[in-house]
């Protein structure tokens, strides 16, 4: 295994950008190559990960740990940052799909004329930091690659996008940059509570630089914390995701202990922190009523953005919820257990009539997003195995699922800078390959059976339904959503492919069908949702063990 293989994913296309930003101009279009050459490394990065990937190993892979940044502040003890990377069963997924589709964007972007540099140098910054919060295991390095993505972000939307870009561009960065603010409040908080047991073993001196660490060290400096043994200059505060997770690590009397008794208007301060990082999440996934941000900024943002903000952005939303969220408070995320299944439940209806009443293409997708990312969050609500198996399922389905259908919408847009669905009709007679494809993809997002679909939306149901936190009017309710991704796209389908080819603004001459780039770009993706259709333990043997050991964790 080659040493460091982790940091070459986030080095790769952090380097492509450096080496973007000081290209001479005389050849723009060596910019796109940069960006898919480096991309093209990152695909063959993880398909060496993916062949050496152990999944019966629930625990961390390929484990990357350095002392950063360490410094005494007297009274307050030791801060202790680590560069701190690994992968398991539940983010080696995500890792996979971003890579698919951050490859898949890079080749809809090559039409990209106006500004390139800037362009593919924003998109390999982009890449670099979605890949690295999928990677890290320090709250503050996460912390690092998720609040650095708002930049590419903001400019690719407001730069590339279309008439009300700025608008859809700010509403995208104060809403998540608000939510950022609330997790960074909890992330200070928790640093002032836990503390790294190794870290502060060497301080106290029991533990030395090279002495081999014993089973029960852990244990003996976990339980002189409680005694009130270690002077507070002595303790080594941490933003590990692995010590955050556990309660022996909490300082006792600290303000996120678990035997906290701190109040803010009668509210304890473990699950206020708990609903702050809930929102902070909530607004990436989105959550409704934190969603308004999303179709705004999927109508206004270019193709190849669309792809990426609905195929990867989104999800870090989902993984916060699994590996921050509930990892760091599982007694507050199980006390909570209803009223965030309802907020899934209310996410998926409430998008699913918003898509059915849309007459922009684009719009539509967006607002199933919302309603196909409910059932994420309701995965997560049951903490049953079945729920977190299908949400992380739905997550690397729908980011799939995604990907296609606005590769599809930015197909006929390119032609006729169109998008309304009422504007087009017959265009099976024009576009064969493409009316194929695009029922693919609206089969599979509506949940048929044979697609990727269905085994993300049937787990995450199933596990609702068994879970003992739940009652089963929430679940039952969910299904509806089902439905009404039927009606809306098969009245898509209907009325944009069906009967005599008409479009309103111009003749048939102005619609071809797909080129060999767009072919090359939606078949890898139609090949991969069917296969997760037909053998859904590619992806269910991998995070199996992980959600099992994580579950476990939290009881």
């Amino acid at each position: 295994m080659i040493d460091h293989i982790l940091t070459l994913l986030i080095a790769i296309p952090l380097l492509g950008a450096a080496a973007v930003a000081v290209w001479p101009a005389k050849k723009p279009e060596n910019f796109r190559i940069i960006a898919l050459v480096a991309l093209a490394l990152e695909v063959i990065i993880s398909v060496f990960l993916y062949i050496s990937f152990d999944n019966q190993n629930p625990g961390h892979q390929l484990s990357e740990v350095t002392d950063w940044i360490t410094l005494p502040i007297g009274a307050l003890g030791v801060v202790s940052i680590d560069y701190a990377l690994a992968v398991d069963g539940i983010s080696f997924p995500l890792v996979l799909l971003a890579v698919i589709v951050l490859f898949v964007g890079v080749i809809s972007s090559w039409n990209v004329i106006q500004k390139s540099r800037a362009y593919f140098a924003l998109y390999l910054l982009l890449t670099g930091s979605v890949i690295g919060c999928f990677l890290a295991q320090d709250f503050f390095l996460f912390y690092l690659f998720f609040e650095f993505m708002l930049l590419p972000m903001y400019f690719l939307i407001g730069l590339w996008g279309g008439p009300r870009r700025e608008y859809a561009a700010l509403k995208f960065f104060i809403y998540t940059f608000f939510g950022s603010l609330l997790i960074l409040i909890v992330m200070i908080a928790l640093y002032l509570s836990v503390i790294d047991p190794l870290e502060t073993a060497k301080v106290v001196g029991i533990l030395g630089i090279e002495d081999p660490i014993h089973p029960d060290l852990i244990a003996q400096v976990q339980q002189w914390l409680i005694d009130g043994k270690i002077a507070p200059e002595q303790l080594v505060h941490t933003f590990r995701f692995a010590y955050l997770a556990d309660p022996n690590n909490y300082i006792p009397g600290s303000l996120l202990s678990t035997a906290s008794e701190y109040l803010i208007g009668n509210i304890p301060l473990r699950l206020l922190a708990f609903w702050f990082l809930f929102i902070g999440f909530a607004v990436k996934l989105p959550v409704v009523p934190v969603h308004t941000w999303l179709p705004d900024a999927h109508v206004e943002a270019p193709t190849p953005i669309s792809v990426v903000l609905a195929g990867i952005l989104l999800k870090i939303g989902g993984y916060g919820f699994i590996r921050i969220v509930d990892g760091f408070f599982p007694f507050e995320a199980q006390y909570s257990a209803i009223p965030l299944a309802v907020l899934g439940m209310i996410s998926i209806i409430y998008g699913g009539f918003n898509a059915l009443g849309q007459s922009d293409l684009k719009k539509m997708i967006a607002y199933s997003s919302v309603s196909h990312m409910g059932f994420v969050l309701l995965g997560i609500a049951a903490f049953t195995a079945e729920g977190i198996n299908g949400a992380i399922y739905q997550m690397v389905s729908h980011g799939v699922l995604s990907a296609m259908l606005f590769i599809l919408t930015g197909v006929v847009y390119d032609r006729t800078h169109d998008r309304r669905i009422d504007h087009y009709r017959g265009l099976i007679a024009v576009m064969p390959q493409y009316t194929i494809i695009t029922g693919i993809a609206f089969f599979a997002s509506l949940g048929l059976p044979g697609f990727s679909g269905f085994v993300g939306e049937l787990f995450t149901l199933m596990g609702a339904f068994q879970s003992e936190a739940l009652p089963v009017w929430i679940p039952a309710l969910s299904t509806l959503g089902i439905v009404l991704a039927a009606a809306y796209f098969l009245w898509t389908y209907q009325r944009m492919f069906f009967g005599a080819f008409w479009y309103k603004n111009g003749s048939l001459h102005v619609l071809s069908d797909l080129t060999k780039r767009e072919t090359a770009m939606l078949l890898p993706l139609v090949v991969l949702t069917i296969l997760l259709g037909l053998l859904p333990g590619i992806l269910f043997d991998m995070t199996g063990p992980t959600v099992e050991a994580w579950l476990d964790g939290l009881r």
